[in-house]
């Protein structure tokens, strides 16, 4: 199942230059508000949240980075994506609290976390599927089943890492949730949510590919493989 056949351009989709511009202005933003907040946590010396202001100013710049190191043209749905969950996780979840002022803030977070791997997940094998130097014929279901398992484990990947750095590095990522201060609690359902947001993403891509209807993936994998010919050449 090549894609070529399967993902023809939606001519209803929105004009790519208004998505540029919208683009353009959110980045803008958000990194003068990031700026002033990276002044004013320096000021403070919150070194940890300086950190976590730093990386989200640093995920503001990927598209020249990707563009200029790696040669590759992130289209602008992905990268604000992206940029608007790191901001959501990093900037409202832990330097302005909202995991702690919004009890539903971390669970949220997870299911989108588990949605947007999701999308990663159909991208590969879409890539994979597309690339002439690889030869597959894949069925709509595999297709899902793999973003699926793909987004759970980047999921479970994610509690290790924030066990690990609670353990050794004396943070505190596993939150107390329902009168559980041993953060088990947490972790099982930041594991829960993950994964219905990763079999929701996945059930939706499932039945608009058997029902070769438009789909948004479709556009923003199209329009990747547009920007990135090179990486499709023999």
């Amino acid at each position: 199942m090549k894609i070529e056949n399967q993902m023809p351009l939606d001519p209803s989709h929105t004009d790519e230059s208004v998505v540029n511009r919208w683009h353009t202005i959110l980045t803008r933003i958000l990194f003068v508000v990031m700026a002033i907040e990276w002044g004013i946590l320096v000021y403070q010396q919150r070194w940890l949240s300086l950190f976590l202001v730093s990386l989200i100013i640093l995920a503001l710049f990927a598209p020249v980075v990707f563009k200029n190191r790696l040669r590759i043209d992130l289209p602008a749905e992905f990268h604000l994506t992206a940029v608007l969950f790191i901001f959501a996780s990093f900037y409202l979840g832990e330097v302005q609290d909202f995991y702690q002022r919004i009890w539903w803030w971390d669970m949220a977070l997870h299911a989108s976390a588990g949605f947007l791997m999701g999308i990663v997940g159909f991208l590969l094998v879409y890539i994979l599927n597309e690339s002439e130097r690889v030869e597959l014929q894949m069925s709509t279901g595999f297709i899902a089943l793999f973003a699926c398992t793909f987004a759970i484990s980047i999921g479970s990947v994610w509690e290790i890492f924030e066990f690990m750095m609670d353990l050794l590095a004396g943070t505190n990522m596993q939150k107390e949730m329902f009168n559980d201060p041993s953060g088990l609690t947490d972790t099982m359902w930041d594991i829960i949510v993950n994964s219905f947001g990763a079999f929701f993403i996945s059930l939706i891509g499932y039945l608009y590919l058997r029902g070769e209807k438009s789909f948004f993936l479709r556009r923003w994998i199209r329009k990747f493989i547009e920007k990135n010919p090179r990486l499709f050449k023999k």
